[in-house]
């Protein structure tokens, strides 16, 4: 059994990791993350490869494995209507701990809505902006104000918002036509991270990831939570890279960034996208472990002020229905095709991240 580590002991073994990887202009970094290019390279995308679905990816390159694929129901029988650019990814406790995804297209928003109904996600993380230098990167998919849009059979009413200094929280009520269930949701955005590069000051991303872990901690695991960025790889890799390892940490296990990433890129392609993403996965943990070490938390708290109002009442009462029928739910989720074996309330378990990282954590910084 892995002997458990003191967090002053993890920082210091990854300082000098950390130290190791970058000497020579970044020579170990290089070396390792070059050494992942390969994962996953003989898995195939035949679904994306359709031509009927050729318009629903964002990008063509950019394309979800067949077999950890997101499946919808069908729509009326209609072949090929299961397809969504999106892929189940693990997170420690199982192989659907998170789903990663493209920001969605304007013809694929129905899709995204669809897709959190069925998979029952109660958190949703988005971390790009929706436009960048003039370039759409995600079509706002969500009511910017306190107003009601319906995306194909789903209601999604935006019901209040906080501001954070560099996030934006939002609760959202949903409704399905022909279903009692209703729910609601938490839409966590970090805006501030460019395309293919890093946050200006990697301590708000950790801040912001503390946040999103601290949620994830405190609720039942009834579905996956979704990731995404606008291509779904690199941001939206690193984000759950990172929310995992912290994870480990919390547990005493001694972070493995190689392991992690390679065994999320066997689930779908060039997750953590390139070299400065699979550095600030590692300086990102030592600040986080330097916060915690320390006693000062990152600040992951956001300002109360925004929408709030007695629709924020109705929030939490429209949650409390939602828990409280969530078994019921559930049922009905299963018989979409939802492969989702662990229950309804698993949580990160110690033993499954040592059970999932073992045959890595034997290897010495």
């Amino acid at each position: 059994m892995k002997r458990v580590s003191s967090r002053t002991h993890m920082l210091q073994t990854l300082q000098l990791r950390c130290q190791a990887l970058g000497n020579e202009d970044n020579a170990g970094y290089r070396r390792e993350f070059e050494g992942l290019n390969n994962v996953g390279q003989e898995l195939s995308t035949r679904a994306a490869d359709l031509d009927v679905n050729k318009s629903k990816n964002r990008y063509q390159h950019i394309l979800p494995y067949d077999q950890t694929r997101v499946r919808l129901a069908l729509l009326n029988s209609q072949l090929h209507s299961d397809y969504i650019n999106a892929n189940y990814v693990p997170g420690g406790a199982s192989e659907h701990d998170f789903i990663c995804t493209q920001g969605p297209l304007r013809n694929t928003q129905v899709d995204f809505w669809r897709m959190v109904w069925e998979q029952n996600v109660r958190v949703v993380v988005m971390v790009t902006a929706c436009k960048e230098n003039g370039r759409v990167l995600c079509e706002p998919y969500w009511p910017q104000e306190r107003v009601t849009v319906c995306y194909g059979a789903v209601q999604v009413t935006t019901l209040y918002q906080r501001r954070g200094p560099d996030s934006f929280i939002t609760t959202i009520h949903l409704r399905h036509m022909g279903s009692p269930v209703e729910r609601s949701i938490t839409h966590y955005h970090y805006p501030g991270w460019a395309d293919r590069g890093i946050p200006r000051n990697p301590a708000t991303l950790c801040a912001f990831a503390a946040l999103v872990q601290k949620h994830l901690e405190s609720i039942p695991r009834i579905g996956p939570t979704i990731i995404h960025c606008s291509a779904g790889i690199g941001r939206s890799g690193t984000f759950v890279a990172l929310l995992w390892l912290m994870q480990l940490c919390v547990r005493g296990v001694s972070p493995d960034v190689k392991a992690v990433v390679h065994d999320l890129r066997r689930h779908r392609m060039m997750l953590v996208q390139n070299l400065e993403q699979y550095m600030l996965i590692h300086n990102c943990l030592m600040h986080w472990l330097r916060e915690e070490t320390s006693g000062h938390r990152p600040r992951a708290t956001p300002d109360s002020r925004g929408l709030q109002s007695e629709k924020e009442k109705e929030a939490r009462r429209t949650s409390q229905d939602g828990s409280r029928r969530a078994r019921e739910d559930q049922d009905k989720q299963r018989q979409h095709g939802q492969r989702q074996g662990q229950g309804a309330a698993h949580k990160l378990h110690p033993g499954n991240f040592l059970r999932k990282l073992m045959p890595n954590l034997s290897q010495k910084p």
